[in-house]
């Protein structure tokens, strides 16, 4: 057996038991894939962060789903950031996040257990429009949902998303994911983000095509919502609520810097211990 410093954290919240849930290993130099995927199972939660040891960067974060390591994610890189700052007793640092995506510099400023964290998200990649209907029909909504000029497109800023804009905030409430079409819309796995736009505030839910269920926040969508808005409609700032509708309210925070997004967010320790591994 070996054993590991433990982190479970809550991201995009200012409270316990809201936002994104995140279980955070640290010392993970030797544990092998199997295992980081065998524990992510075990945890339930949509992602688990491994912490190694990196020659380019302050540390490696290896970010798990329950069913594969994602090359980039926007509330593990957070919440692992705050989780590697409590262990160094760092409490206003900005550290080089190393992932698969790249380098990412991710700043924390800490008091104790709580923090705001922020991640400079991979420069926006652009990629089709794509048709809105079977989007729509995807979640139980019709072609009359849709934004009348704002049409569903790829876009990532280190894990593929596809933006999809809602006429209202109504629509966004009646989305219901039907979890055979989300995953038949692309054969790559990706983030289905239906957004409200009102102004500099968005309303938002994500729907993983890869995962059953809903995600309460998502930093990398997030940061495409923004970099599509700011590409069509000048913005470079919008503050997102999601997981409302799970119970898990979030509150995402999103800007332009020098042509880069910027996603942070409040961040709440929940729990700090010994993890046992073989």
């Amino acid at each position: 057996m070996s054993s590991h410093p433990y982190t479970l954290l809550d991201v995009f919240t200012d409270r316990p038991l809201a936002g994104n849930g995140l279980a955070v290993v640290h010392d993970a130099d030797a544990v092998d894939d199997a295992t980081m995927l065998a524990f992510a199972k075990e945890t339930l939660l949509s992602e688990t962060t491994f912490v190694q040891t990196s020659e380019q960067a302050d540390y490696r974060n290896r970010i798990w789903t329950m069913t594969a390591e994602i090359p980039f994610a926007g509330h593990p890189s957070l919440g692992t950031a705050v989780a590697v700052a409590l262990q160094r007793g760092d409490d206003d640092v900005e550290y080089r996040q190393q992932t698969h995506a790249g380098i990412q510099p991710v700043h924390v400023r800490r008091d104790g257990d709580r923090a705001y964290a922020s991640v400079l998200q991979e420069p926006a990649v652009f990629g089709d429009e794509i048709d809105a209907a079977p989007i729509l029909a995807a979640v139980g909504l019709t072609p009359e949902d849709a934004h009348p000029e704002l049409p569903p497109q790829h876009v990532s800023t280190g894990l593929p998303t596809v933006i999809a804009p809602l006429k209202d905030a109504a629509a966004l409430g009646r989305a219901r994911k039907d979890e055979a079409a989300v995953a038949a819309l692309a054969s790559d796995a990706f983030n289905l983000y239906l957004c409200a736009v009102d102004g500099r505030a968005a309303s938002a839910r994500m729907f993983p095509s890869e995962l059953d269920g809903e995600d309460p926040a998502t930093g990398s969508a997030a940061g495409p919502l923004l970099a599509y808005l700011e590409a069509r409609t000048g913005r470079d700032r919008v503050e997102i609520a999601q997981g409302v509708e799970m119970g898990r309210p979030s509150r995402l925070v999103a800007e332009m810097e020098d042509g880069r997004v910027r996603v942070g967010g409040d961040v709440v320790v929940l729990v700090t211990g010994t993890l046992r591994l073989p």
